[in-house]
């Protein structure tokens, strides 16, 4: 199971994440040179330590190594909560905590989700699939607030859910 990234493990991953494709040390540490002072040398070493655990793969070019993502930021982020959720001694009173803590767009992401999940968990289930259809939750219900509508969204920012 995966610990959390540290804050520059991090900051590197997202690069490697959101480029989606081969990067080197150099692209690295140009990009975050943009954001704080770094060496080389330290980014080689995380980027090495990255590798050293599974993160990235990484195959030579030249005289220099080209990194590729192991897996999605997604999978990251899902193995995470999972180990996180594993820890609980109560597992239904974490998950109740947890959506209550979501934001509206993510309540709405997490509808998404369970429209492709559900579809296939009636077998796992023992249900015909007629059946599962009823069991699946069929709406998210807000609960209410003394905000108008879309305020809270707007607060929260375009990073809010991330």
């Amino acid at each position: 199971m995966p610990r959390q990234l540290g804050d520059l493990e991090d900051a590197v991953m997202t690069r490697v994440w959101q480029w989606n494709r081969p990067v080197t040390v150099r692209e690295v540490l140009e990009d975050l040179q943009r954001e704080r002072s770094i060496a080389y040398t330290t980014v080689m070493t995380v980027m090495d330590n990255l590798h050293q655990k599974g993160w990235v793969r990484r195959e030579v070019d030249g005289r220099a190594y080209r990194y590729t993502a192991v897996s999605t930021r997604a999978a990251y982020s899902a193995a995470l909560m999972n180990e996180a959720w594993s820890h609980s001694d109560n597992p239904a009173a974490a998950l109740v905590a947890f959506f209550g803590m979501m934001s509206a767009e993510q309540r709405e992401a997490l509808q998404d989700a369970m429209r492709i999940v559900l579809p296939g968990l009636h077998g796992a289930l023992g249900l015909p699939p007629d059946e599962a259809a009823d069991e699946a939750p069929h709406e998210v219900v807000d609960e209410p607030t003394d905000e108008p509508a879309g305020e809270a969204a707007d607060e929260a920012g375009p990073e809010a859910g991330r």
